[in-house]
């Protein structure tokens, strides 16, 4: 049986406010804007990406995923947020905690996208800012993980400047487009002094 219980009620997904974005869980009502976030971003996201099954941008594909996230987050196995502009609620992406491990580990990966034509103007620097102490404290996870291709400059800045560690690198580590990649092996401490993030540029 795990101890440290998430404080966050199954029933209520939680939603999460940052420096100029906020998190929340996917509804079927953003089917739409994801859609087409996705869509336009596809050639920006497919090197960093598994491959995308032919259904992934339809309706049906989209419900499917949101009925995965909320087992996942009934079963305390996963987090999966889109990502808004606080302006204006326009989406700018997603961002996840995954494989969340209890017991004796108290530790979850973390994963996330932004779309092209919001990446690089400190977005998700904002949102995973604003996610750290909600898995550190809320859900009382010590350490958050995530890995990244060897050639991936920016998000190899982006993990550093949020205070994750470079530990090693895992061969063949995750298949991403169509092939398995190393990847480099980062994680964070609930310990680990908190990062200093500018507001994004709008």
């Amino acid at each position: 049986m795990a101890f440290f219980k998430s404080i966050i009620p199954q029933s209520n997904a939680p939603i999460i406010d940052g420096n100029g974005v906020f998190l929340r869980m996917p509804r079927m009502a953003d089917f739409e804007e994801w859609s087409a976030v996705r869509g336009a971003s596809r050639e920006f996201l497919a090197p960093w990406e598994p491959l995308w099954p032919d259904d992934d941008l339809t309706r049906g594909a989209f419900r499917r995923r949101i009925r995965r996230y909320e087992r996942d987050l009934h079963e305390e196995a996963g987090y999966a947020f889109l990502v808004f502009r606080k302006s204006d609620c326009v989406m700018l992406g997603g961002a996840t905690l995954t494989n969340l491990r209890r017991g004796a580990a108290q530790a979850c990966s973390l994963g996330y996208w932004m779309a092209q034509s919001h990446a690089g103007k400190g977005y998700m620097s904002a949102a995973i800012a604003a996610l750290v102490p909600f898995a550190h404290s809320l859900l009382r996870l010590r350490r958050i993980e995530a890995a990244c291709l060897l050639s991936n400059a920016a998000s190899i800045k982006l993990l550093e400047k949020m205070k994750f560690s470079r530990e090693g690198t895992a061969r063949q580590y995750l298949s991403i487009a169509g092939s398995w990649q190393d990847h480099l092996l980062y994680a964070r401490l609930s310990s680990d002094p908190q990062p200093e993030i500018a507001p994004p540029k709008d």
